[in-house]
C-alpha cells in the first residue's frame, strides 16, 4: 500500500513513523529520543510532536531521529508525530508525576512497607529548617513529619519500618517513631550522609570524609570499609546477599559505583557515570541509580552483568527508591515524584 506524501515545493513528503523511544520514561523537561523515518524537517521547519496531547519543543530533527523535551504538564500517555504528509504511529511514554514540592532532598527518599514516603528539607549546612523531614502519601500529601534535625541528609527504614535519618552537620544518627518524635541513636559519624540496612539489622552509614561504618542492633558501632571522600556525599542501597553499593560523587565525569562485601572488601562494581548520587536495587538485582551517561541526565538502570542504559530522563535528579506500591519513587532537588516503571523494588527479608 502507497504511503500518504505531501507535496512541499517540488518536494514529497512522507508520513512520520516512529520506531523505538529512548528512554521510555521522563520526567518533565526530560529530554527523550524518537527514532524511525520522515522525522526531519521540511522547508517550514521541524514536524510537530504531541505528547499526551501537549506540544513538545523540539530539540533536534534528523531523518531518522528526533529529540524533544517533555511538556510541564504532561502526564502519561500517547507520542505522536506529524508532518504536512499525516500523523504517525504513536508510542507510550511514561512520565513521572508530582508529590510534594518545596523540599530540599540531598539524597534518595525512604520509603515504608505502607508506601509512605519521606524526604528531607535539608537546608544549608549549618542552618536549621522549620522542617527536618517530610511525609508524603502515596496520593501526594505532604505533611511535616520531624523536625529540630540539623541538615538531615540519608534517609533508611529500618527492618522494623522505623525512620532512621543522618545529620551531615552533627554526625548523629537519629531514629524516628512512628509520632515523628527523634531520638539520638548514634553519634560521631563525621559528615554523616547516606545510609542503608541490611536484612540482619545493622546499619550503614557514610561519613563522605572516607568511612562507611556500620552499627550493628546492640548499637555497636565499626568502621566497615573506606573510600575516597566526596565533594558532596555517600549513596548508600543494600542487596540482599549482604553487598553494599556506594556512589561517591566527584568532579569526574567517569565515577563508579563501588561495591562493599560482608567482610568489608571494596571494588569499583561500574565505570563510566557522570556525578553519580542516590540508587536503589530492582528484584532482579539491578543497581537503578541518579547519574549522567554518556551526556544523558536521569535514572540509569545497570544490569548485574554490567550492560547500562538510560532508564528514565531528568535534570536534577539525586536519588530513587522503590515503594512496596510498585512504583518507582524519584528525588529531585526540590520535589519528589512517583512513576510506574514496571520494577519491583529488592526485598532485604
Amino acid at each position: 500500500m502507497a504511503r500518504n506524501s505531501a507535496q512541499s515545493g517540488s518536494k514529497a513528503v512522507l508520513e512520520p513513523r516512529i520506531d523505538d523511544i529512548s528512554p521510555a520514561a521522563a520526567l518533565p523537561h526530560g529530554e527523550i529520543e524518537l527514532h524511525g523515518a520522515q522525522l526531519g524537517p521540511d522547508e517550514y521547519g521541524p514536524p510537530a510532536v504531541l505528547v499526551d496531547g501537549l506540544p513538545a519543543r523540539v530539540l533536534m530533527s534528523r531523518p531518522t531521529r528526533l529529540a524533544i523535551s517533555i511538556p510541564d504538564q504532561a502526564s502519561t500517555g500517547m507520542i505522536e508525530v506529524r508532518n504536512p504528509a499525516g500523523v504517525s504511529n504513536t508510542v507510550p511514554l511514561r512520565v513521572a508525576r508530582q508529590l510534594s514540592d518545596g523540599l530540599h532532598p540531598v539524597t534518595s527518599p525512604a520509603v515504608s512497607r505502607s508506601g509512605m514516603i519521606y524526604a528531607t528539607i535539608s537546608g544549608q549546612r549549618g542552618k536549621e529548617m522549620p522542617v527536618s523531614v517530610v511525609r508524603v502519601s502515596p496520593g501526594g500529601r505532604g505533611t511535616p513529619f520531624v523536625s529540630g534535625i540539623l541538615n538531615a541528609t540519608g534517609l533508611a527504614i529500618s527492618p522494623e519500618d522505623d525512620l532512621f535519618v543522618t545529620s551531615r552537620a552533627e554526625g548523629n544518627v537519629y531514629r524516628v517513631d512512628q509520632a515523628g518524635e527523634s531520638t539520638v541513636y548514634a553519634e560521631g559519624m563525621g559528615v554523616a550522609t547516606g545510609a542503608a540496612f541490611d536484612g540482619e539489622g545493622n546499619l550503614f552509614v557514610g561519613d563522605r570524609s572516607g568511612t562507611i561504618f556500620k552499627i550493628n542492633p546492640q548499637r555497636q558501632i565499626f568502621v566497615h570499609a573506606t573510600l575516597e571522600p566526596s565533594v558532596s556525599a555517600y549513596h548508600l542501597a543494600m542487596s540482599n546477599t549482604g553487598t553494599l553499593y556506594v556512589t561517591a560523587p566527584s568532579l569526574s565525569s567517569n565515577e563508579a559505583i563501588w561495591a562493599i562485601e560482608p567482610n568489608g572488601d571494596v571494588r569499583a562494581w561500574f565505570r563510566g557515570l557522570g556525578r553519580p548520587q542516590g540508587l536503589a536495587l530492582s528484584k532482579e538485582g539491578d543497581v537503578y541509580v541518579a547519574a549522567s551517561l554518556k551526556g544523558r541526565r536521569g535514572l540509569v538502570r545497570i544490569t548485574p552483568d554490567g550492560e547500562a542504559s538510560l532508564a528514565l530522563s531528568g535534570f536534577n535528579l539525586i536519588g530513587v527508591a522503590f515503594s512496596p506500591l510498585g512504583t518507582a519513587v524519584l528525588a529531585t532537588n526540590e520535589a519528589v515524584y512517583d512513576v510506574d516503571l514496571g520494577v519491583e523494588g529488592m526485598s532485604l527479608s
